[in-house]
């Protein structure tokens, strides 16, 4: 099992800044990649930014050039700064980590997804 607890969020004005924060505990041996995902009521949860274990990012065309996502592996972390903040950037943002996992005596692995609880980011003059 992997707990991922966020914090950082809140409420912002546009053209502001939040640094969200994420660590993970538990079994973390075998994390292979964390990231950030949002959900606005009635929409989908849709993925913000995630890095893998190389640290290759990857982010959605939304926030390119205003999101930067961040792991302090010793940590277990992972962070996301998010400026040049703008209304629709309001949503539910959940920490993510994807571990391989073994599956039983044979030693075979597969990929389990875990969730933090979210924590509210608000964009509102």
């Amino acid at each position: 099992q992997v707990q991922l607890v966020e914090s950082g969020g809140g409420l912002v004005q546009p053209g502001g800044s939040l640094r969200l924060s994420c660590a993970a505990s538990g079994s973390v041996t075998g994390i292979v990649s964390m990231g950030w995902y949002r959900q606005a009521p009635g929409k989908q949860r849709e993925l913000v930014a995630s890095i893998i274990s190389s640290g290759t990012t990857n982010y959605s065309d939304s926030v390119k050039g205003r999101f930067t996502i961040s792991r302090d592996n010793s940590k277990n972390a992972v962070y996301l700064q998010m400026n040049s903040l703008k209304p629709e950037d309001t949503a539910v943002y959940y920490c993510n980590a994807v571990r391989s996992e073994v599956a039983g005596p044979s030693g075979d692995t597969y990929e389990r997804d875990y969730w933090g609880q979210g924590t509210q980011v608000t964009v509102s003059s």
